[in-house]
């Protein structure tokens, strides 16, 4: 998702917040305890004809919403004034920002006041309660619960056994047709019947079938002859058996030498001129090249030419009954490998799941990216004027802020610069960002904070829960943090995912210098990189 520059928080906080007053908000305490009851009250003032619509809410900013109360009407000289009550409460002690809420009036947005509020922790008389001895630590079995990892290890165990066995035995029977024939007769009949059995005719593979068959061939005769029979051209090659027949005393008809010289030539009009023979034509060559060979064998003077008579008979039935032993034998051999591989994984992946955990094995085996980005070469650099020093994982990349931010905001910037790196819907993410106003500007961090939020939601960011509190660096300059989880939405996959971001707000005096950071939430390595990040911060001063 393209990354919209978040389209920043205190240009909001100048624009969005700086409206007509007609809502009024208030709040009937701004110290509770927690779990007590706030009551928000939003009042506005319209006449008859106008309608107004109160949203409905389950949580407003980091407070739940316990009760929405009725909408209560007082009529007042021709005008109806609407009184809005919300019940809130929090579970956690801190202090929290009450964000502001939109209302429609007459389908236009009009938006309430931001308080501040402060949940403390109930105090606990140790004197008047009577108090009670620590119980034993139970014991739970978590076997149960944890069996699906187990299943996964199975599972992932299996299937690298799988891709084991069938890599080995791709490669094996590689090998099997590359075994040493005792002869060349043996070898050229073994790879006909191969040849034939990998279907490339019906696969419609005519020039690779064509190149086997004539290999078959000119190998054949280069063994069997002693003819550099896969380095000659086709005449080359017809030349040197006539020749070779001369001299060696070979009794072949010319029929024997038309036939191979047609079906050489065949195979040079489908390699080289995209010839397409038809299926009985195939067939036809393929007869010839297998009867070529059986008569160039025979005619080769031996000392026993019916001994060599019956191997040929024999040769396509003994060469199966080879291969099947071979197969056999490989095959038991690959059975053996992969049965220990997959018992070696299973016991490993065991011993360290029991003695490590699970998260342990799949971070370091299987990878986890913000391992990776914790553990690789971290970056110092200076972005923005006045400049943020930072230390990060990666280097941040400048962002182009008129392709981003609306004329009218950029017509309020003086100068303004933004970095980073990642997405919301990535592993990690962060942005640094300055900017100078033109027009002297008072700047509330709050508020700048509740506009970083709102645009933030605009962006795929849902159920915001918000903490803020005052932050500090190391060199003692004051801003405020923002800090909290929320559902990032994704737009491809339509999925959601829950996250932790912090956002740091620093103002100088006519700008803000901004840092954000964004992850899924309980990723313990990205929680040690956002502390590492955040202990780096260094602020250039801004000069006038």
């Amino acid at each position: 998702m393209k990354f919209k520059l978040y389209i920043f928080l205190f240009l909001l906080s100048s624009a969005v917040f700086a409206q007509n007053k007609q809502i009024e908000t208030s709040i009937d305490t701004t110290k509770n305890k927690i779990g007590a009851e706030f009551k928000l009250t939003l009042k506005t003032v319209v006449t008859s004809t106008q309608k107004v619509e109160f949203p409905k809410l389950k949580n407003i900013g980091a407070l739940e919403v316990i009760q929405s109360y009725p909408i209560d009407t007082v009529k007042k000289d021709g005008t109806y004034e609407l009184i809005k009550k919300y019940g809130l409460t929090q579970f956690d002690s801190g202090r929290y920002t009450i964000p502001s809420i939109k209302i429609l009036i007459d389908k236009k947005p009009v938006f309430s006041d931001s308080l501040k509020v402060e949940v403390a922790n109930v105090k606990v008389d140790t004197l008047q309660q009577k108090m009670y001895d620590i119980k034993d630590i139970t014991t739970i079995d978590e076997g149960i619960g944890n069996w699906w990892i187990y299943v996964l290890i199975v599972i992932a165990i299996l299937g690298i056994g799988a891709f084991i066995y069938w890599y080995i035995k791709k490669h094996q029977k590689k090998k099997i047709e590359e075994e040493v024939y005792k002869t060349p007769i043996e070898k050229a009949t073994s790879l006909l019947n191969n040849l034939e059995q990998k279907e490339l005719v019906q696969k419609g593979e005519i020039k690779e079938y064509y190149s086997e068959l004539t290999d078959i061939a000119r190998n054949y005769i280069e063994e069997a002859i002693h003819i550099p029979a896969m380095e000659s051209t086709t005449s080359e090659l017809i030349l040197a058996i006539r020749t070779a027949s001369t001299k060696k005393k070979m009794t072949l008809t010319p029929e024997t030498v038309e036939n191979l010289e047609r079906v050489l030539r065949q195979a040079d009009l489908v390699k080289f001129a995209k010839s397409k023979p038809l299926d009985f034509e195939i067939t036809e060559d393929r007869n010839k090249i297998q009867k070529v060979i059986l008569t160039l064998d025979n005619a080769i003077p031996t000392e026993n030419p019916e001994e060599i008579e019956d191997q040929l008979l024999n040769e396509a039935q003994r060469q199966k009954q080879i291969q099947l032993q071979l197969l056999k034998k490989r095959n038991a051999r690959i059975g053996y490998s992969v049965a220990a591989v997959i018992l070696l994984l299973f016991v490993t992946t065991t011993f360290f799941v029991a003695t490590k955990g699970f998260n342990y094995v799949k971070d370091n085996i299987i990878g986890h990216p913000s391992k990776e980005l914790l553990e690789g070469e971290w970056v110092k650099s200076a972005y923005g004027n006045p400049a943020v020093l930072i230390e990060t994982p990666k280097v941040l990349k400048r962002m182009d802020t008129q392709k981003v931010l609306p004329k009218e905001a950029m017509a309020l910037i003086k100068e303004m610069q933004l970095f980073a790196y990642g997405s919301m819907i990535d592993n990690f993410f962060i942005t640094v960002s300055t900017s100078k106003f033109k027009q002297p500007t008072e700047i509330d961090l709050s508020k700048a904070l509740e506009g970083s939020l709102k645009i933030i939601e605009a962006q795929g960011g849902q159920n915001i829960i918000v903490k803020q509190e005052d932050f500090q660096t190391n060199e003692g300059i004051q801003g405020v943090k923002g800090y909290g989880t929320m559902t990032i939405l994704n737009p491809q996959t339509k999925t959601s995912t829950k996250a932790y971001y912090e956002l740091l707000l620093f103002k100088q005096d006519q700008g803000l210098q901004q840092i954000m950071i964004l992850h899924e939430e309980g990723d313990t390595y990205a929680n040690e990189i956002t502390t590492r990040i955040l202990n780096s911060v260094e602020l250039q001063r801004a000069s006038n």
